[in-house]
């Protein structure tokens, strides 16, 4: 009898207490959660920890402007690979990051960021209408081109968007649908299916916690 009665004082508390403290939370302005990081980590020492960043780089976007991580400094931004013909998954995947344009667009602390895989296609003037049919009209949304080299090996050995070994030669090719999610550390915080709804849902969610990482961060440093 005992145990039964402890059992159901059990079944109340929990939730009590995770509601509770949620509520703390929220007041607070603390995230409920925060998200993991990802890629090769090194110690640093017992109690420090030196998280995969993504390297510098320089591209070219839609309006024929130099984009470098200075531009992206003090940002959390959406990043994948795409390129203009694609006709499978990149007209979906792009549609999709409609919905996070749309949903951050009074965040000037937010953008995403889309490379072309095919370079030698996708010159700035393609960029820019491609830029157009997606009703990108500021800064929050840059299309980027640049040496298919460069853009190839920040794909894998910078945002860890694709494990296949290669140049970026001729003869290589990146075809994914995956979304990464940075933070403005140049963190890896999270990958993303873009074709499911589903995943296009948990990003938008997990970048407004990510902003509140940051929020909460700036609140207690001041």
């Amino acid at each position: 009898m005992n145990n039964k009665f402890n059992y159901y004082w059990l079944l109340i508390l929990i939730p009590a207490i995770f509601i509770g403290w949620y509520f703390v939370s929220k007041k607070s302005g603390e995230p409920i959660r925060y998200l993991e990081y990802f890629g090769p980590k090194n110690a640093l020492k017992a109690d420090d920890t030196a998280y995969h960043r993504i390297p510098d780089f320089e591209f070219v976007n839609q309006d024929n402007e130099k984009i470098t991580k200075q531009f992206l400094k003090n940002k959390i931004y959406v990043t994948e690979y795409f390129f203009t013909t694609c006709k499978s998954i990149c007209p979906i995947m792009n549609k999709n990051l409609e919905r996070v344009y749309a949903e951050f667009k009074n965040r000037n602390d937010f953008l995403i960021l889309s490379h072309t895989v095919e370079p030698e296609i996708d010159s700035v003037k393609i960029l820019k209408e491609y830029a157009k049919l997606h009703n990108v009209n500021d800064a929050r949304w840059q299309f980027v081109t640049g040496t298919k080299q460069q853009l190839y090996s920040l794909a894998r050995k910078g945002y860890l968007l694709n494990n296949e070994s290669g140049t970026g030669d001729a003869d290589d090719f990146i075809h994914t649908q995956n979304f990464a999610l940075v933070d403005k550390d140049f963190h890896i915080r999270g990958f993303y299916d873009g074709t499911n709804n589903d995943e296009i849902t948990r990003l938008i969610q997990e970048i407004k916690l990510l902003m509140q990482e940051y929020d909460y961060k700036d609140k207690h440093n001041h």
